[in-house]
């Protein structure tokens, strides 16, 4: 069995039944990570949508979330792109000298990346057990999609602990 990684998942909240799928698939491969990411309960989700919870006060808890991580895996969906929090949460990983790691959700597209995650991922795997498994240990691998190895557009910059 692995040592125990822990890690912030980045994800969009209409892709949650993808953070499961992906720490499951993980757990099944031998691969033990705690995620201290947020996903909001139906109250929460109410509260953040009509604007009861302020921009400073979610960034302070994504801060406090994402500095227990060593890693911060960005899972990329259909709408990943579009959502603000989720470029947010990349240039904070950025920031807190994370290394980061997209991974592409089955169906996800070049185009579903967030513009921070190509400019300072470390990593950027399909939806694979051992592809995501190697990044997160440190690999610097880039792939499409489909799993076919591409050239990163930047030099990763992340430090590893």
């Amino acid at each position: 069995m692995a040592s125990r990684r822990h890690v912030f998942i980045s994800h969009h909240h209409a892709d949650d039944q993808a953070v499961t799928n992906l720490t499951n698939m993980l757990s099944r491969n031998g691969y033990d990570i705690r995620n201290s990411s947020i996903r909001a309960k139906p109250a929460n989700r109410e509260r953040l949508e009509k604007g009861l919870i302020s921009d400073n006060t979610i960034k302070r808890l994504l801060r406090m979330k994402m500095s227990w991580a060593s890693t911060v895996i960005v899972v990329i969906g259909k709408n990943t792109a579009q959502r603000p929090w989720v470029d947010w949460e990349v240039n904070q990983a950025k920031r807190q000298g994370k290394r980061i790691v997209g991974v592409y959700e089955r169906g996800g597209t070049e185009n579903d990346k967030p513009a921070a995650l190509e400019q300072y991922a470390s990593a950027i795997v399909n939806w694979n057990a051992e592809s995501i498994i190697s990044a997160v240990e440190g690999a610097n691998a880039f792939q499409t999609p489909e799993g076919n190895d591409r050239a990163p557009v930047h030099v990763a910059s992340t430090s590893k602990c």
